[in-house]
């Protein structure tokens, strides 16, 4: 009998659909990898939590194999790879309903190391503006 597909990318694009049928905001916890590619510069213990809502991503894909979109992230557009195998859990940001994973990695989660994070010329414009200060969030209206 051949190999069955796995379930995981199925139970990531229904846990997303319902938070999005219900009006609440569907986030990913995902473990970086070496395939992960996300600012590294909001990494936190080897884990980021990213928000998938339509609202907030452009050209979200969610396929077996990776989940693919544009986020702004400090207002500098970025482009979001994150392989199904390194999701550790999607769920609502209103009430943490959704469904976590166990994370079955080869390789062990990467850590940004001081002075190491990879930036285009438009982030280090900004980042130099904002050295030493956490990432905020700003509610425009």
């Amino acid at each position: 009998m051949a190999e069955l597909i796995p379930t995981k990318p199925y139970l990531i694009r229904a846990i997303h659909e319902w938070c999005v049928d219900n009006g609440l905001t569907p986030h990913l916890l995902v473990v970086i990898t070496r395939h992960t590619r996300v600012p590294m510069a909001y990494v936190k213990d080897g884990e980021i939590v990213l928000n998938i809502n339509y609202s907030a991503t452009k050209d979200l894909h969610i396929d077996n194999e990776a989940i693919v979109f544009s986020a702004r992230f400090g207002g500098v557009s970025q482009n979001i790879y994150v392989p199904v195998d390194a999701v550790k859990g999607v769920f609502a940001r209103e009430n943490g309903q959704g469904m976590f994973f166990e994370v079955d990695l080869s390789s062990p989660p990467v850590q940004p190391e001081h002075g190491e994070e990879k930036v285009s010329a438009a982030e280090s414009d900004v980042s130099k503006s904002s050295a030493k200060r956490k990432p905020t969030l700003k509610i425009v209206k």
